[in-house]
């Protein structure tokens, strides 16, 4: 029982970084039917971003609370004006292009990224400073559970709660929910689509941001490839939950989480990263909607 607990409490804390990643690839598919390859790099430069502030303002130096918050908005900060780099530079000329335009620059934008990290940030791994330490983790009889885990799950749940929120109750999430219903109607509304969607991708970017440091702090160690992979899963987690639906993606990234954690506890762990493509392949075989998408209707 013991060991289930700690497996559970492993799998939510991964399954919740999937799950900020795989937010910003839903919200830009449900507006632009875009698959934002880039969008794991983000990741990976909000974790950068983290890095350098942290020496930037010595904030290892004191680790505290404060230190936490003023990291995470950092790179929040930075991935969400990166994010509207993107959008600006490299995929809105192509608004109007075929998919297939988009969808190599998508793919070009995350190798420059990639690229681009070498070049600056070096392609050594960089050790992320601890700007929040526990003494020791917290016993419960025989369990024992990693204080950092736990702050991972809680800070993402804040976040995506808040994002929650944004899009349900206030008048820029309507515009938001519009301009994915309808791009056109929306703009004879007179939303500012244009301005809608550069919103979009800066708050995916910032939770993305957001991931980078949480990692950072739990497996101190970054490099400018460390968004491939986790960026493939998110995108995974996100089909699986029904691209496109915000909640969705918080779901399939949560089963994402438990499952790859299942696995290495129970079964195969040299099998973990193969788990997320072969959901993929059965999502798409029986239920290409995912778990909670719906179908639309598409005029030829």
């Amino acid at each position: 029982m013991i060991e289930l607990i700690q497996h559970l409490i492993n799998g939510f804390s991964m399954g919740s970084i999937y799950a900020l990643i795989a937010l910003g690839y839903t919200m830009v598919f449900g507006i632009l039917q875009l698959i934002n390859f880039a969008h794991g790099d983000v990741y990976m430069v909000g974790a950068f971003t983290g890095f350098y502030a942290i020496h930037f303002f010595k904030l290892a130096e004191h680790p505290s609370w404060l230190s936490l918050a003023l990291t995470l908005v950092v790179a929040m900060i930075g991935s969400g004006c990166l994010g509207w780099c993107i959008e600006r530079l490299a995929y809105r000329p192509l608004r109007k292009s075929p998919r297939i335009n988009v969808l190599i620059t998508a793919v070009g934008v995350s190798l420059f990224l990639e690229f681009a990290g070498q070049l600056f940030f070096g392609a050594d791994p960089k050790f992320f400073p601890q700007v929040l330490s526990f003494e020791g983790d917290w016993s419960f009889n025989e369990l024992k559970i990693n204080p950092l885990q736990v702050l991972i799950f809680v800070v993402s749940i804040f976040l995506m709660l808040a994002l929650d929120w944004m899009i349900y109750r206030t008048r820029l999430g309507r515009a938001m929910r519009a301009t994915s219903f309808n791009l056109e109607y929306a703009s004879l509304m007179g939303i500012p689509t244009d301005q809608v969607i550069s919103l979009t991708f800066v708050l995916g970017s910032t939770l993305a941001g957001a991931a980078g440091v949480l990692v950072g702090l739990t497996y101190p160690k970054i490099d400018p490839l460390m968004g491939v992979l986790p960026g493939l899963k998110a995108f995974v987690a996100a089909v699986l939950g029904g691209i496109g639906n915000v909640r969705g993606a918080v779901l399939g990234a949560l089963i994402l989480g438990l499952s790859e954690e299942f696995l290495v506890g129970y079964g195969a762990p040299t099998f973990r990263d193969a788990l997320a493509f072969g959901l993929l392949i059965m999502i798409l075989l029986f239920k290409p909607t995912g778990l909670l998408g719906l179908k639309r209707a598409e005029k030829v």
